[in-house]
């Protein structure tokens, strides 16, 4: 039994990918362990919001640094990864984060009005509340970076579900799979809610919080429109805070989720009827607020939720010699950044220190 490869990465959602292309970039060899397809976890779905607006400005420049590696990739894979129509956010804590994001260079985010939010976001009701635009913002075409992403690691996936892991006399790191033992001097795993019991395993203890969640796809009344920027909306105009919403390649289709999710108290098991409701909700906000939509769902995506109980949108990285575990949510928007930086963490043998729990990425408080 010896090491297969310089690193193992268990789990091929959008942070996985990015931490092996990473490290595949600087010169190590990778194996990367995927029970599933590629993408079909957590990162599952057609679209996702790129947005700069956090309320820990730390994240905000870290979704800086992320959109510039964005566009680097879209430059390498030749394909286009975040739509140009950019992100709309709606209601009262627009000038909060308008503030924050100004504070912060690179970023070209304004206020705007009723007559331009009709332009950005044509199904939208009429609504002349407080609402910004973040230019650079907009939908990530998720299948497409996970394809060219997946793409280019094709020869280091393994199709395998890991059961344990264990640290070996020999300092490494030992990864017993259905079907293989093998050593390694790193493991990075970005397994979602798989990542806990994993940590579990070398006896750490990580605080995340499972629950499940939906996103409804509807289809615009008529021909798409030319513009569909993403929706964020917490104003309760329409009946609902904690809305979001991100279009499909070509503006086919718009996928709509609540913040809300359904706790999950032993990490597998779900009420199937709080999770219908969920959905039940998004179609009656695509009624109230979305008249350009139809109202009847054309998709959904379940998946399950890991937060940690600090921040909606917190990230963080536990290591245990050469075993370092990433959790978190919304991480999606990220992952370029997160993905390099495990793969520094690996390559220069000091932890991500960016990403220390003790840092409590996410929780604005920290930052004071």
């Amino acid at each position: 039994m010896g090491a297969a490869t310089d690193v193992a990465v268990v789990g091929a959602g959008i942070v996985g990918l990015a931490t092996a292309h990473a490290l595949r970039r600087s010169g190590l060899s990778v194996t990367v362990y995927e029970s599933g397809r590629p993408g079909g976890g957590q990162s599952a779905g057609q679209a996702r919001i790129f947005r700069h607006a956090h309320t820990d400005p730390r994240l905000v420049e870290m979704a800086v640094a992320a959109r510039r590696v964005w566009r680097d990739w879209e430059g390498e894979f030749g394909t286009e990864l975040i739509s140009r129509d950019g992100a709309v956010a709606l209601g009262a804590g627009v000038a909060d984060k308008l503030e924050i994001l100004r504070r912060t260079p690179g970023i070209d985010a304004r206020g705007i009005g009723a007559e331009e939010l009709a332009t950005r976001l044509p199904p939208l009701a009429g609504y002349d509340g407080p609402a910004m635009l973040d230019a650079t913002g907009g939908s990530i075409r998720t299948v497409a970076a996970i394809d060219a992403l997946t793409e280019r690691l094709r020869d280091s996936l393994v199709t395998d579900h890991v059961l344990t892991l264990r640290h070996t006399a020999a300092g490494t790191v030992e990864i017993r799979t259905g079907t293989t033992c093998s050593d390694f001097g790193n493991v990075v795993v970005c397994a979602g809610r798989g990542t806990a019991p994993l940590a579990g395993t070398l006896g750490l203890a990580l605080p995340v919080q499972v629950s499940a969640h939906v996103r409804v796809t509807f289809r615009p009344r008529s021909a798409p429109p030319a513009t569909l920027a993403t929706l964020q909306d917490s104003s309760g105009e329409f009946g609902e805070t904690g809305i979001y919403a991100a279009a499909y390649p070509g503006n086919t289709h718009y996928a709509l989720g609540l913040s809300d999710s359904v706790p999950s108290n032993d990490g597998g098991s779900v009420d199937p009827t709080a999770l219908a409701g969920l959905a039940e909700r998004a179609a009656g906000y695509v009624d109230r607020a979305l008249p350009g939509l139809a109202p009847e769902p054309e998709g959904y995506v379940h998946c399950w939720v890991t937060r940690l109980p600090w921040g909606e949108d917190a990230p963080a990285a536990w290591q245990d010699g050469g075993a370092t575990f990433l959790a978190g949510h919304n991480l999606f928007k990220l992952a370029p950044v997160l993905g390099a930086t495990l793969a520094d963490s690996i390559t220069t043998g000091h932890p991500a220190a960016t990403l220390d729990p003790s840092r409590r990425l996410g929780d604005p408080a920290a930052d004071r």
